[in-house]
């Protein structure tokens, strides 16, 4: 799955007005494909961008509304710490094979 699918996938949890996922890296769609199946089961749950910013994993949600902001920053935290890992792997993986 890319970007593309994953955001058609989950369409009815992205906002209006917003592109979702733009990462085409495979681990981490397939690593949000895994999550997203838990983050949906909150009701209310929508997802506006998912992207690299500087080289970091940002993920912006309206977990905050729902959940309060301890408990969305803490999920969050882990999700944006796990697509950086990601990315980074994947770049050094590149780097490694040129």
């Amino acid at each position: 799955m890319n970007s593309d699918q994953f955001n058609q996938k989950y369409s009815a949890y992205l906002e209006e007005g917003h592109y979702g996922l733009d990462i085409d890296i495979p681990a981490i769609v397939s690593y949000l494909d895994e999550i997203f199946q838990e983050l949906t089961q909150i009701s209310g749950f929508q997802y506006s961008q998912i992207k690299l910013k500087f080289s970091e994993g940002r993920f912006y949600n309206n977990l905050d509304v729902i959940l309060g902001f301890k408990l969305s920053r803490m999920i969050n935290n882990e999700i944006e710490k796990k697509i950086t890992l990601l990315s980074q792997a994947h770049y050094e993986y590149i780097k490694y094979q040129q």
